[in-house]
């Protein structure tokens, strides 16, 4: 039996700018080269500006570090659009005599069009044995953290609705047959069904589509928020493991705003960031695609 390969995680997400003067840079590369116009670069730096910055890539290296901590292997992480780069942390990680990566996109929903690109980037930037995550939005443990959010927010405030959110995509993805509003919506349901407490009625919508010029997946959160007769409600972002923009000014400012126009009291559960439930939840993860690629010998450890 051949010697168990060198393993260690890489923890992967979009990234986000290094203060105000990488508000353009980083979105040019998420426009795949083309800087944004002068206004949507001012509305873009007034958003900044009024949640005060996207701690996203912070966050994620510190969810890498608790993870390490928690696996006993080398974590890394790499970031889709901004640095340190997918490529960047790969290449530390061959630096440091890794064989074998796992690849985990912090984000529960595997949907081609996103976290499909993280796998390209990886693969183009790692020759070595890879094993990828395609999404952990049904795993039992992280069904049980989500509840964890929802029991917290639910000690003192009684909503009467709640509403499940997670990032829109371009509405073509459904017509080329890709699951994620399914994926999404079987969260949702593995979630409220396991819950211990009574909670009120929950519908799911998208929220941050992209102004593009072409259809995105709806229904968008402040459309069921003008819609809907509640007057008490509590937003969950499922799609979401860390704070960023689409949390901290997408719901806890416009959405907040809109809600408060129309006389609802709206609130949100907290993001996961580092709570341990939630590294667990990753921990748990990544044993079991671990377990699953090779069985007969799992991870070993620099040094061991």
């Amino acid at each position: 039996m051949r010697e168990a390969p060198i393993t260690a995680v890489l923890c992967m997400a979009y990234g986000s700018p290094e203060g105000e003067d990488g508000i353009e840079p980083y979105f040019t590369h998420i426009r795949g080269g083309r800087p944004p116009s002068p206004e949507a670069l001012d509305e873009l730096r007034g958003r900044y500006r009024a949640s005060g910055g996207s701690p996203l890539t912070e966050v994620t290296r510190a969810q890498a570090r608790a993870l390490a901590e928690r696996l006993g292997i080398p974590v890394f992480a790499g970031m889709k659009h901004a640095p340190p780069f997918i490529a960047e942390a790969a290449a530390e990680a061959r630096a440091a005599g890794i064989e074998r990566l796992v690849g985990l996109p912090l984000a529960p929903h595997f949907a081609e069009m996103s976290l499909g690109g993280y796998h390209a980037a990886l693969r183009a930037a790692w020759d070595g044995e890879l094993v990828f995550v395609r999404g952990f939005h049904d795993h039992v443990a992280f069904t049980a953290a989500v509840r964890i959010l929802l029991a917290d927010a639910l000690q003192d405030f009684q909503p009467e609705k709640i509403f499940f959110t997670a990032h829109s995509l371009p509405a073509r993805i459904e017509a080329a047959g890709d699951r994620y509003r399914d994926r999404l919506l079987e969260s949702c349901r593995l979630v409220t069904a396991g819950m211990r407490i009574r909670i009120p009625d929950w519908e799911f919508a998208f929220q941050s589509a992209s102004q593009t010029g072409e259809p995105w997946l709806g229904p968008d959160l402040l459309e069921a928020l003008a819609r809907t007769k509640v007057r008490r409600a509590l937003v969950c972002p499922i799609g979401f493991v860390a704070d960023h923009l689409e949390v901290l000014y997408d719901i806890d400012i416009e959405a907040m705003a809109a809600a408060t126009e129309r006389g609802i009291e709206l609130r949100r559960t907290r993001s996961f960031n580092v709570r341990p439930e939630f590294i667990d939840a990753l921990a748990a993860v990544v044993n079991d695609v671990l377990k699953a690629a090779s069985p007969a010998h799992g991870a070993r450890i620099m040094g061991a």
